[in-house]
């Protein structure tokens, strides 16, 4: 007969047993992943993932990275700099886009599609505007899981991959307003910012966002006058605080945003939009309003844009006249920068990466980080973005309770 003990053990005859916790799910070992960096060249990207230094950390931490031949080219890094670093170089894209995870920054083709093996991992920026139904049904076909660059979270609840990068394109279009005001490319032969005596130039930035902020701090740095709109009050204070410089801050008032730009020697679009069809805050009968010789230049283009005349252009073809104004329209900005911007992103998915091998794959990872199933668009095939079901009338299902069945 069963009795309880003095110690309080359960005993049966003459064993006692100790109540112990259950294990609810198994502890996962480290896995060796296989990482693939294929050669980008669509719309000028120059830009790359994972820098030879990011490639030397994730090797010694027992995974593969295989690299197509050139791909670190566009940001001076050279196939000797990755081999020296643990690299596979290859010619073959079929053997890149093999591997366990693909990642790459320049949205998929329908070409790139097909050299998937299928059950994969792939990350690169999505563009909801730009992906076509084709290369869609192609990536859901190979049953991948996709995850955008765009849509992506940290703990904090901030998108490091769009913060990274606005950074960037708000330091690097005031250096390009500069460049395009001067004579150097034809422009009026301004000086972007004041020296004594001389009225400073005035720059206008729509939208009180990372990328604005940046690019206030740099036309701040260089003594002009900035004005910043923004449809969120909270948004403006917001900014002014961070800037720490006094700056005229204005919602989108008609007469006061009219009356800005008509002085204004550089406008500078950074909306944050979401919808799927662009909404203008600046109509074509505001540009032709604006100084001859002044400089637009739209960061939000590659989400449809917030200037009614600018138009998405590739990289080496970013720069046109409309009514007497310089337009400079690309939608990988920060490609310009491409060292920069490279090692900014290596920054960003080394750690994740090394997470994703300690976590034994990305299953279990998701099961743990809320914060990356932001990002996730497709799992295993199955769409679990509601945009995109809406923009192809296809049902898209909660990834949560897809992850749970596994």
């Amino acid at each position: 007969m069963n009795q309880k003990s003095k110690t309080g053990h359960i005993s049966m005859g003459n064993t006692a047993f100790m109540p112990k916790e259950e294990l609810l799910e198994t502890v996962v070992s480290h896995r060796k992943i296989s990482i693939g960096l294929p050669c980008d060249k669509r719309n000028d990207e120059k830009r790359i993932a994972l820098t030879p230094e990011a490639v030397n950390l994730l090797v010694e931490n027992g995974n593969e990275v295989i690299l197509q031949k050139g791909s670190g080219a566009g940001a001076n890094y050279s196939d000797k700099d990755y081999s020296n670093n643990g690299a596979t170089i290859t010619d073959s894209p079929a053997r890149v886009f093999s591997t366990d995870v693909v990642i790459k920054v320049a949205p998929f083709t329908g070409q790139e599609a097909d050299y998937l093996k299928g059950n994969q991992i792939v990350f690169s920026f999505l563009n909801v505007l730009k992906l076509d139904e084709e290369t869609l049904g192609k990536l859901i076909r190979k049953k991948v899981t996709a995850i955008a660059f765009e849509k992506l979270k940290d703990k904090n609840g901030v998108m490091p991959v769009m913060e990274a990068m606005s950074e960037i394109s708000g330091v690097t279009s005031v250096l390009i307003a500069s460049d395009y005001l001067s004579n150097h490319h034809g422009g009026k032969g301004v000086l972007l910012g004041g020296i004594t005596g001389v009225t400073p130039t005035e720059v206008v930035i729509i939208g009180a966002n990372t990328a604005g902020e940046y690019a206030a701090r740099a036309a701040l740095g260089l003594g002009s006058q900035v004005k910043v709109f923004d449809n969120s009050l909270y948004n403006l204070r917001r900014f002014q605080n961070i800037v720490g410089q006094r700056l005229q801050t204005s919602v989108f008032h008609p007469q006061v945003l009219k009356k800005a730009l008509k002085s204004a020697d550089v406008l500078i679009g950074a909306t944050e939009l979401e919808d799927l069809r662009p909404w203008y805050h600046i109509t074509e009968d505001m540009v032709k309003t604006m100084k001859k010789g002044s400089v637009i230049i739209d960061l939000s283009i590659d989400r449809g844009g917030c200037i009614e005349t600018t138009e998405c252009r590739a990289l080496r073809d970013p720069v046109y006249e409309k009514h007497g104004v310089i337009h400079f329209s690309a939608w990988n900005l920060p490609s310009r920068v491409a060292r920069t911007a490279s090692i900014a992103l290596s920054n960003i998915f080394t750690p994740l990466f090394q997470n994703m091998a300690d976590a034994g794959g990305i299953i279990h990872l998701l099961k743990m980080d809320p914060d990356l199933r932001q990002g996730v668009y497709l799992f295993n095939g199955i769409l679990t973005n509601e945009t995109l079901g809406q923009k192809f009338g296809a049902i898209s299902k909660d990834l949560d309770l897809l992850i749970s069945a596994f």
